[in-house]
Parts: structure tokens; C-alpha cells; sequence
């Protein structure tokens, strides 16, 4: 029987669609931010298909839940390290968003990995509620992480301008509001929101950490 390429499976295809989109972003970052943009939400966007192709063809693999996490990781640490130049003054926020982006992610993967799950998206049903919603809720997790993706990319067009401006009148909204403004508004409890629950990961992960350290521990007394 000939053996399976798994680096050839349609999910897999799709995620290193996704490195190329991500690199061909950052390469016009410096000179084209619509351009830069434009390649930047499309390889977000197709993260949400990736899982679907898995799932549909049954072509779901460690291999390719690993791509997809770290292309995730690094594509966003990578924006975060062009707006930490873009707003100097604003630096540490950044360097603190994606040192607990990839701390939470990180640990939480090990727990996993050590407790023998299959996935990093595997979560207890006894475990914590915000992170049992967050990663069973197909719809929860892509609100949540373009909500997080498109502050932060409307945070890198604010430099270059408002953008077009909005065509309807608010009390809550300046007569000169652009389309990207606006738009940061909107994302912006989604981003602080997926914040917190990277906190929540965090904790969670560290506890069940400790807590098989402390099971492995009892069985060797």
C-alpha cells in the first residue's frame, strides 16, 4: 500500500498558501500598506478553511495542526514587531501582547501534548468554561481571532491615513472618521477580549502543568 504525503494534503496546501501570503505582507509593509494588507487578512483568512479541509476530507494531521498554530503565532508576532516601530511609544504593550500570545500558547500546547491529547484545541469538559466555549464554538474562535487580526492591521493603516471616510452620520462618531478608525473601534473589545482569555490559557496551562507534575510526582513516592 502506498504510503500517504501528508505535506501534500489539501490543509496543509492551504497553510503554506498562507506562509506565502504572510511573507509577500511583510515584504511590502516598509513601501505598500494596502497592498501589505490586503495579503496580511487574506492569510488570516484562510485559516478559516484549513480546519474545514481537515475535517471534510478527513486529512487532519499533528503536522498540520502544528503549521497552523505557529503560522498564527509567528504572522501576528511579525505585525506586532512592524506597529512596535510604527508607534515606538506604544512598544511594550506590543512586546507584552505577544510574549503572552505565545507563552499561553505554548504551555497550553505542552500540557496538552504531555496529557496525551490530540490536539491543541482539545479542551477537559471538566476544565475552564471561557476556554471550553472559546475553542468548541467554531463561530466564537474566527469572531474572536479576526476581531484580534483586524485591530491590530487597522492599528498599522491608521499610520498611513484615516482611510476612506464613513458614509453615514453618528452623535458617537466626528464628521471626519474613516473607514479604518472605525473599523478599530469595532475590534477593539474583541482584541482586549482574546487578550484576556490568552491570560486565562495561560493560568489554566500553568495549573495543569502543575498539577501532572504533582501526579507524576506522587506515584514515584
Amino acid at each position: 500500500m502506498k504510503q500517504e504525503n501528508i505535506f501534500l494534503f489539501v490543509p496543509n496546501l492551504i497553510g503554506y498558501a498562507r506562509i506565502i501570503f504572510a511573507f509577500i505582507a511583510f515584504y511590502f509593509m516598509p513601501t505598500s500598506h494596502l497592498t501589505a494588507s490586503f495579503f496580511y487578512l487574506l492569510s488570516g483568512f484562510l485559516d478559516a478553511f484549513d480546519g474545514y479541509a481537515a475535517r471534510a476530507l478527513n486529512q487532519g494531521t499533528h503536522f498540520g495542526a502544528m503549521l497552523d498554530m505557529l503560522t498564527d503565532r509567528c504572522t501576528t508576532m511579525c505585525l506586532l514587531v512592524n506597529l512596535a516601530m510604527l508607534y515606538p511609544e506604544s512598544a511594550l504593550w506590543f512586546q507584552l501582547s505577544m510574549s503572552l500570545d505565545v507563552a499561553s500558547h505554548w504551555l497550553h500546547l505542552h500540557s496538552t501534548v504531555v496529557k496525551g491529547a490530540e490536539s491543541h484545541k482539545s479542551i477537559d469538559l471538566s476544565g475552564n468554561r471561557i476556554l471550553r466555549v472559546y475553542y468548541s464554538s467554531r463561530p466564537v474562535l474566527f469572531v474572536m481571532c479576526a476581531g484580534n487580526e483586524l485591530f491590530y492591521c487597522m492599528l498599522y493603516l491608521l499610520c498611513f491615513g484615516e482611510g476612506p471616510p464613513i458614509p453615514f452620520n453618528s452623535p458617537f462618531l466626528p464628521g471626519h472618521t474613516g473607514l479604518f478608525r472605525f473599523a478599530l473601534w469595532v475590534c477593539a473589545p474583541f482584541a482586549v477580549t482574546k487578550s484576556l482569555i490568552s491570560l486565562v490559557h495561560l493560568v489554566c496551562a500553568s495549573c495543569n502543568m502543575a498539577a501532572l507534575d504533582a501526579a507524576e510526582r506522587a506515584k514515584r513516592k
